[in-house]
């Protein structure tokens, strides 16, 4: 029997980048960007956001943060599906809770 396996649609994900004023800080996180990016899942728009916004040609030009770094989070808004929260480690990305962005 032959499988296939179906590839995720693409859609727009509306993303937020929240960063702390000073590198290495873990409390006073602000919005500095949101934008849509366009993903097959949670993990490729992250990694989308990833690249863009880690090399200086390819940032927007009314971008005003700095490059994403550890401790960086990222908020993938599904609207009606929900909000989703990850952190920058230094292994790769972690699901977190809301409350760290206080």
């Amino acid at each position: 029997m032959i499988k296939f396996l179906a590839k995720k649609a693409a859609v727009h994900y509306d993303v937020t980048i929240f960063q702390t004023p000073s590198f290495r800080q873990n409390k006073g996180y602000r919005e500095v960007y949101r934008t849509l990016v366009f993903g097959q899942g949670h993990n490729d728009c992250l990694e989308k956001v990833f690249k863009k916004f880690n090399v200086s040609d390819s940032m927007p030009g009314d971008y005003k943060g700095r490059f994403l770094t550890t401790g960086d989070i990222i908020m993938i808004d599904q609207g009606k599906f929900g909000q989703f929260y990850y952190r920058l480690q230094p292994d790769g990305w972690k699901t977190i809770n809301r409350i760290h962005i206080r």
